[in-house]
């Protein structure tokens, strides 16, 4: 015989909102400020982007500037120059997913193995302190060892050598920012990479060693697995975040190396704007890139569920 309903012989297996919300109240009551801070910085200004939608003067303001429609974005796609820095930002992000990505994964499994404690400490500290360090400052370290009147061009010169400039030489500043990026956040990186690897069940590397799996086996078949959701969700992060390499590190080299080389869409808009004070075809551009991201996400994401990884959302 069932019971009748109502009768409560059943609990509720899920609590209702203002229950959960009664009980996880000073929760939420913490995370009212970072709210407030996301929405008054992040998502009140894309109120602004109106403006790439319109011919805006900074002097009448956006109520009174006239509205222009698509007539920005149809210059932008016309324009050489905005196609010239989307490629040169793909090519600098997909040089770098390459040969800097692996890199922070490669310095926690290297890190992890390190017996002492201590010498463990030392070199994290050591390896993620040029993360603190401004582009300012990197580049003008780089400056003193790689430029014209650096130290290896000193060197080679001292033993008979032509002497060298990387860093005014167009063809190897893809490699250049590449080192440069490395150098100041891989160690930052790594922090990330080191979490996850603490988080692996270390009865498994345990019961790998007694069936008399190697160091490497145990690589291949327990480190790198459990590192696989955490790169799954970095690289689609990265991917997202295709179209910002970065402005201060590359303003600060244009000059040098030319704008063929060195311009990426971060520094196009700026000079596209502060420059020429072309307000809503900077805004325009800005709104294509963020667009971009915001598709590369959302398939990078499906990619992922296909291979049977959470990615940045469950599935549904």
């Amino acid at each position: 015989m069932t019971s009748p309903a109502g009768s409560g012989s059943h609990p509720r297996k899920a609590s209702t909102l203002g229950v959960r919300l009664r009980r996880d109240w000073q929760l939420l009551l913490m995370v009212v400020p970072a709210i407030g801070l996301l929405l008054l910085f992040h998502y009140v200004p894309l109120l602004g982007n109106v403006i790439a939608f319109q011919d805006y003067s900074p002097y009448v303001g956006i109520k009174d500037s006239p509205w222009v429609g698509l007539a920005n974005f149809q210059w932008l796609l016309i324009d050489e120059s905005f196609w010239q820095a989307t490629l040169n930002t793909l090519l600098i992000t997909a040089f770098q997913l390459v040969f800097y990505f692996p890199v922070p994964i490669a310095l926690a499994i290297l890190l992890d193995s390190v017996v002492s404690r201590r010498l463990r400490m030392l070199i994290q500290n050591i390896v993620y302190l040029p993360h603190f360090f401004s582009w300012v400052l990197v580049v003008t370290l780089f400056q003193q060892m790689f430029g014209g009147a650096g130290l290896l061009a000193q060197t080679l010169r001292a033993n008979g050598y032509q002497g060298v400039d990387i860093m005014t030489n167009p063809d190897t500043f893809l490699i250049l920012v590449t080192a440069e990026t490395v150098w100041k956040d891989a160690g930052w990186g790594m922090i990330i990479f080191l979490a996850a690897l603490a988080a692996i069940d270390q009865n498994l590397y345990e019961a790998s060693a007694v069936d008399g799996a190697s160091r490497w086996r145990r690589l291949w078949h327990i480190t790198l697995p459990g590192l696989r959701p955490v790169v799954v969700l970095l690289l689609i992060l990265r991917l997202g975040d295709a179209l910002n390499v970065g402005f201060e590190q590359f303003f600060l080299q244009r000059d040098a190396v030319g704008r063929d080389a060195a311009e990426v869409l971060d520094t196009f808009v700026y000079w596209r704007t502060m420059l020429t004070g072309e307000w809503s075809y900077g805004a325009a551009a800005g709104l294509v890139k963020g667009l971009v991201g915001l598709i590369l996400i959302l398939v990078a994401n499906k990619v992922a569920h296909r291979f049977g990884e959470q990615g940045i959302y469950k599935r549904s």
